[in-house]
């Protein structure tokens, strides 16, 4: 499985954190993480002069553009992402169609949304209760995630019933959303643009399978 973090600005310094308990977890079972978002945060006090176009200063809402495109795109198959508070990151994600995203607070969360609702996204909160022992609060969340496959329902013999309801919620967002390119021109090339960082283009021009999104993204950033 390849695994897309994606760190937003106003909790990017814990971004080296989150990520060596990503790749603790997710590596030795043999998935890849791609680290697509902010690594850092220069301007503790979110002053506008200190974001630069290698630096931008990526929101929940150039979150939501980043997981639609990799989940869309097949660059990736799994999104882990979230905020101050995981909820601004939860909305963005999910208003795009092909994007899943869970609530997570803790591992019992993971466990559950991917058994029960075969999510492809977990948003989590890095400020809210994030204290003493948030490190091996994440390695829990991880490893629920990430070591055994997802879908398999919960309790199992809810299995059947469950993954009928996944699938008619799939079809539903299919057909109350607009595609994802209509949606990608329709939104300020801007706020697009900005969401296209370096690392970001280097994991989605890797993986990218579908084309029309390709080519979309090649226009946005060039």
């Amino acid at each position: 499985m390849k695994i897309a973090l994606i760190q937003e600005f106003s909790q990017a310094s814990k971004n080296d954190l989150i990520l060596g308990q990503l790749r603790g977890v997710a590596e030795p079972l043999g998935h890849t993480v791609f680290n697509t978002g902010m690594h850092y945060v220069d301007n503790p006090r979110d002053r506008p002069e200190d974001y630069s176009d290698e630096n931008p200063r990526l929101t929940y809402l150039h979150i939501g553009i980043q997981a639609a495109l990799l989940l869309n795109s097949r660059a990736v198959d799994f999104v882990v992402t979230g905020c101050g508070t995981g909820q601004g990151a939860l909305m963005s994600c999910n208003m795009y169609p092909g994007v899943v995203c869970g609530y997570c607070i803790e591992p019992t969360d993971a466990y559950l949304f991917l058994q029960i609702n075969d999510g492809n996204a977990l948003s989590i909160p890095f400020a809210k209760g994030f204290g003493w022992g948030a490190e091996l609060n994440l390695e829990g969340i991880f490893t629920r995630a990430f070591a055994s496959p997802k879908g398999q329902g919960y309790p199992a013999d809810r299995k059947e019933a469950q993954g009928r309801n996944v699938r008619l919620l799939d079809d539903v967002k299919r057909r109350v959303a607009k595609p994802l390119p209509e949606i990608l021109r329709a939104l300020d090339p801007e706020m697009v643009r900005t969401a296209l960082t370096k690392p970001f283009l280097d994991c989605f021009l890797t993986g990218c399978e579908d084309g029309e999104l390709e080519a979309i993204v090649r226009e946005l950033a060039a």
